[in-house]
Parts: structure tokens; C-alpha cells; sequence
């Protein structure tokens, strides 16, 4: 079934045109990925389709509802039914109070809700944990209508689309299959660029040989010899006069099928990133950081007790938990090097924070970048060509660039640092995929510590070789990749099966109290904080209940 159709779109921002579409249907089978480099115009295209815009030229028609989760900003309505809230995890009322991850949950649960036949997401995992990213993901293909959605998350696309729309230079094309069989495809199409410029110049270069060889001859033609007479002199050169005519004619047909040759453009290489750091920047000690008897607590609120934990020299360590577990916490206690904490002396630590306080608004991008940079400027704007920060756009000042651009800037600007340990603090946010990819591959060459927090798995399982996760307030860690590590999850041995059910006990026990308290609530009761704990302790009662029902089949 048709759902929406668009014709001759055009939009421009002042003199620029941003995005310019032929024609586009959505039918009620598309699970569509939106992808492009940040700034390409992938929410004004979204906002257009579903006529939330108006486009300068063209038209867009709706054939039937749809539901739009939206990126920033409140839902449209505060609440939600209490089986929604209870699928989610969440309270079934809006509160500006909520975490980010809450709220994104709260929007894609009202979004479900309405029961559209198809529904736009712009950024739907977007400060959501792994086990809100996995729920959601569950929640959407259950879900029968159309699916439009932006998302940097590529296990998120694999996982729902079955076709990605590329924005490119204000163009758009689709692409069959999920993010992975349009990263071959479009492998491919590089491919056969490269092979088709190579074909066309060789070539030309045939046809340009063609036509020196043949100039040659032109003017190898000899004069008259001077002993001819004149009648012969005469008849040699008119025979010569013609020679030429037909040479010259020869190159000028050349000429014309160079001139009518398809022009193939040279395909862009990218130039691999490959960290080089110098010898002197070396930690010699066997255990880079270690952490004893670490203890935190917020007002009532436990974050660890008497935990431990050690990070090997050359350790790659994915910090993973749910929101509100306490990675910021621990990161933030290393950085301000806690009591409880050691670091190996010769330690230099380069740390990229969600605020990006390192960058100076002011200065120009490459200013920025260079200010504490052990390579040379070559390598440095080779870095952020690869970044998409390209001949003039090196000089723009930092306060005028998007968030996305700033994570990248940021990014660069560690990267070049004299540094043997990288910390990094949800470094995937608001950055587009190309980029991410970038960073992917310069982080997998690093060959020095690296411990970083992120929720997006494809980032993780291509990174990282160490897992380190917070669990009922200790730290833990697993030595193995991503993969390996929800591989071992899933097999509960009995021990571990006997401490989810001890967890259950005292969850039943909690959720009996909270709804004791909700019936029957005091003075003293705050009835909004009662009742998001009940979401809560209900939602991951659901979830230990379910890894026990998976394990005992």
C-alpha cells in the first residue's frame, strides 16, 4: 500500500540547495534507514516528508497518518497507557525530571501507542542504554506499519531496515538490504569507479599516444629535394600537401573522441590513520589503572561498595551498563584520581567528555587541533580530512559548528595529543557514521590503553577486547570481545541462576512495599518518585524473570 509520495522537492537554506528529490514513494513494507555526514540534511528531509516543512518547490502527499518521534522536544501528549509504561520500563507521565534515556523511551512508547501505519524516528536510540536499544528494537518489529527512521546505531539498522536512503550532496538514493549490505554495496560501487577510471585513462592515454605518434609523421614529411625539378618538385609537394591533410585530419577525428569520451572522475582515496605514538610515551608498569575498596554513595542512592578492579597496559575496556549505574561516576573518579584509586606512574591520560571542554570556542578548528598536537600540521589535516573537515573548512571558528562537528573536533584533538591512555566518555553521540568509522579504525591501530563508555554495540564489538560492567554496586570484568561476553551472559550457571533468583526475592519484596505505599501513601510519600519506581523495579523484575524462563529452556 502507498503511504506517501513526493515529487520535484527542492529546499534551500539562503542560496545553498540542501536537499533536491526527483521522486520518492514509501509503502507500508519499507523499513527505511536514513544515513548521511552531519549537516548533510537528513531531519530537514524527514520534516519535509512529513510535511512538518514545507519544501521551496514541489509537493509531498500523505496518504494516511503517521506518528513522529522526534529527536529534541516534549511529546505531543504528558501520558501513555500503564501497559505501555510497564513495556518500557518507564512512568506512564511525562517529567522534565525524566533521564535522557527515560524520555527518548517515553517518546517511542507514545509513538507505538497511536498505532499509525507508519511512523518517521529521528535518532530514536539517542542517549538510550544497550538494554533500552535491544527493548526498543524488539518493540519495532513487532510493529506492522512503515518505518522512517535517522539513526547513527548501526546494529539498529541492520536489525530493522530493509532499505537505507543515503543523502549525499543534497541527493538522495535507496539502496536495498540493511546497513550492512549497503556498506558492500556501496564497497562495490567504489570498486567498479575505481576500475572504470582506469579504463577510461587508459584510454585516452592510447588515443593521446595516437596523436603524438601521428603529429610526428607530420613532421617527418620531407621537402622537395633540391635536385627535383620543378614539375617534380611540384608533384612531391602536393603529394605532401595531402599526406598532411590526411594526418591532420586523423588527429582532429582523435581529438574528437577524446572530447566524446564519458569523463570518469577519479575516485577520492581515503588515507588510513594510523596513530603513530613514540616510544618515549610508553608506560612500563604491567597495570595501568587499578581500583581497591572503592565505595560511592549519593544521599541514599548506593553507586559502589567496596569494589575492586584492574586495567591491564594495552587493555582495549568497554565500560557497559544501563543508565544511571555509575559509569560517569567511575570515569569521573579516575580523571580526579580518587584515593581509592591508582594510576601508573607515566600515565598521560587524553579524555574526551560529553561536555567537550577541552575545545576553545574562539580558535579555528585547526587551531584547536595543533595546539597540543605531536604531529606535524600534514598529518593533523589529513586526520580531519578523513573527518570531513575539508580545505577551507579547517579555518572555521569552533563556536559556530554543530554538536556533531564538535565531537569530531574534540575527537582529533586527543587523538593527536602525546598520550599513552585514552578515556572516553560516550564518544558516539551525535556522530555520523562515516566519521565513526573513521574513529573506529584509528582507535583499532591505537596500540596503547583504551577505556571508553558507549552504548552503540558495533562501536564496542569492533574496538574493544576487554568488557568491564558495574553489577550490584562492584565492578566486574570480562576478558573476551562484545559478542563473547553475551555469549557467556547467556549461559546462566547454576550459581549465577541462584543470585538472579535471590535478586527476584528482594525485587518482589521492594514492588510489594512501593505498592503498599502507592495504595496507602503518607505525608511524607513523594507519589511521582513511587510511582517511576515502580516502573522500574517491575521492568527488571520482567527482565531477570525472562533470563531465567530462556535459560531453564
Amino acid at each position: 500500500m502507498l503511504l506517501m509520495e513526493c515529487s520535484n522537492i527542492k529546499k534551500y537554506f539562503r542560496d545553498r540547495l540542501i536537499v533536491e528529490i526527483e521522486n520518492l514513494k514509501i509503502y507500508s513494507e519499507d523499513r527505511i534507514g536514513i544515513v548521511g555526514v552531519n549537516g548533510v540534511g537528513k531531519t530537514t528531509f524527514m520534516n519535509m516528508m512529513s510535511q512538518r516543512l514545507e519544501p521551496d518547490e514541489g509537493w509531498v502527499k500523505l496518504y494516511r497518518k503517521l506518528a513522529y518521534i522526534s529527536q529534541l522536544g516534549e511529546p505531543e501528549n504528558k501520558n501513555i497507557s500503564s501497559e505501555m509504561a510497564s513495556k518500557f520500563g518507564i512512568s506512564n507521565t511525562w517529567d522534565a525530571r525524566m533521564s535522557g534515556g527515560e524520555k527518548t523511551r517515553f517518546k517511542v512508547a507514545q509513538g507505538l501507542e497511536k498505532d499509525t501505519p507508519m511512523i518517521f524516528a529521528d535518532e530514536p536510540t539517542s542517549n538510550v542504554d544497550m538494554e533500552g536499544i535491544e527493548l526498543m528494537e524488539s518493540r519495532f518489529e513487532e510493529y506492522k506499519g512503515a518505518l522512517l527512521m535517522i539513526s547513527h546505531d548501526r546494529s539498529f539498522l541492520d536489525k530493522l531496515c530493509n532499505k537505507i536512503l543515503e543523502i549525499e550532496n543534497g541527493k538522495i538514493k535507496i539502496y536495498h538490504g540493511n546497513y550492512s549490505e549497503y556498506s558492500v554495496q556501496k564497497a562495490e560501487e567504489r570498486e567498479r569507479k575505481e576500475f572504470e577510471y582506469q579504463q577510461y585513462t587508459k584510454k585516452k592515454k592510447r588515443l593521446e599516444e595516437v596523436i603524438e605518434g601521428t603529429k610526428h609523421k607530420i613532421k617527418g614529411t620531407r621537402n622537395a629535394p633540391k635536385r627535383m625539378g620543378n614539375s617534380e618538385a611540384r608533384l612531391h609537394k602536393m603529394g605532401n600537401q595531402k599526406a598532411k591533410a590526411n594526418l591532420d585530419r586523423a588527429v582532429k577525428n582523435i581529438e574528437a573522441r577524446i572530447e566524446h569520451l564519458e569523463v570518469k572522475e577519479k575516485p577520492k582515496k581515503q588515507e588510513k590513520i594510523k596513530l603513530e605514538v613514540t616510544d618515549s610515551s610508553k608506560v612500563h608498569s604491567k597495570i595501568i589503572i587499578q581500583g581497591e575498596n572503592i565505595n560511592k554513595a549519593f544521599e541514599e542512592k548506593i553507586v559502589f561498595r567496596q569494589a575492586n578492579f584492574i586495567i591491564y597496559n594495552g587493555a582495549k575496556i568497554a565500560l557497559i551498563g544501563s543508565n544511571g549505574c555509575g559509569k560517569s561516576t567511575l570515569i569521573k573518579m579516575i580523571m580526579e584520581k580518587d584515593d581509592a584509586i591508582k594510576i601508573a606512574q607515566g600515565a598521560k591520560i587524553g579524555y574526551f567528555s560529553q561536555d567537550m571542554s577541552i575545545l576553545k570556542e574562539k580558535c579555528s578548528i585547526i587551531e584547536n587541533v595543533m595546539e597540543s598536537s605531536m604531529y606535524d600540521e600534514t598529518y593533523g589535516r589529513i586526520l580531519l580530512a578523513r573527518l570531513l573537515f575539508k580545505r577551507e573548512d579547517i579555518y572555521k571558528k569552533v563556536n559556530i559548528l554543530s554538536g556533531g562537528e564538535r565531537v569530531k573536533v574534540s575527537f582529533a584533538k586527543i587523538l593527536l595529543q602525546d598520550i599513552n591512555l585514552l578515556v572516553l566518555d560516550e564518544p558516539t553521540n551525535y556522530m555520523d557514521i562515516s566519521s565513526l568509522e573513521v574513529i573506529e579504525e584509528a582507535l583499532k591501530e591505537y596500540d596503547r590503553t583504551l577505556l571508553l563508555v558507549s552504548h552503540d554495540r558495533s562501536f564496542v564489538t569492533s574496538v574493544a577486547d576487554h568488557i568491564m560492567t558495574i553489577e550490584n554496586h562492584e565492578i566486574k570484568m570480562f576478558q573476551g570481545n562484545y559478542q563473547e561476553y553475551l555469549t557467556s551472559k547467556n549461559k546462566c550457571p547454576n550459581n549465577a541462576k541462584e543470585e538472579i533468583e535471590k535478586e527476584i526475592l528482594v525485587l518482589q519484596n521492594r514492588l510489594t512495599e512501593v505498592t503498599g505505599r502507592l495504595s496507602m501513601p503518607s505525608k511524607k510519600d513523594d507519589i511521582a518518585a513511587l510511582d517511576k519506581e515502580y516502573y522500574e523495579v517491575l521492568n527488571q523484575l520482567k527482565k531477570l524473570k525472562l533470563h531465567i524462563r530462556v535459560e531453564d529452556e
